[in-house]
């Protein structure tokens, strides 16, 4: 569902942001890049382990879909189609 969607991006952007952020934090204050890279990689891990499978969460409301209709199902035959005009150019 949409709003599954909208709720999983919206975790899973906050979660690489503030990892970010943290990482960043934390590098600069031990002089240390390799931190920083290993910090967003972890927020990366939690947020695919929390965004990507199908949690309950995110199917709280399905989709409605059309009921299949049976009327109307034969297909036309080549000669009963209209030939489509092509625009002049």
């Amino acid at each position: 569902d949409y709003k599954g969607q909208k709720l999983a991006e919206q975790i899973f952007q906050g979660i690489i942001l503030v990892s970010a952020i943290i990482g960043f934090i934390y590098g600069y204050i031990t002089e240390q890049f390799g931190w920083t890279v290993y910090i967003v990689m972890a927020g990366f891990a939690l947020s695919c382990l929390l965004t990507l499978p199908p949690w309950p969460m995110y199917r709280r409301n399905p989709l409605k879909w059309l009921p299949v209709q049976e009327t109307g199902t034969e297909e036309k035959k080549p000669a009963d189609r209209k030939p489509k005009r092509h625009a002049k150019s």
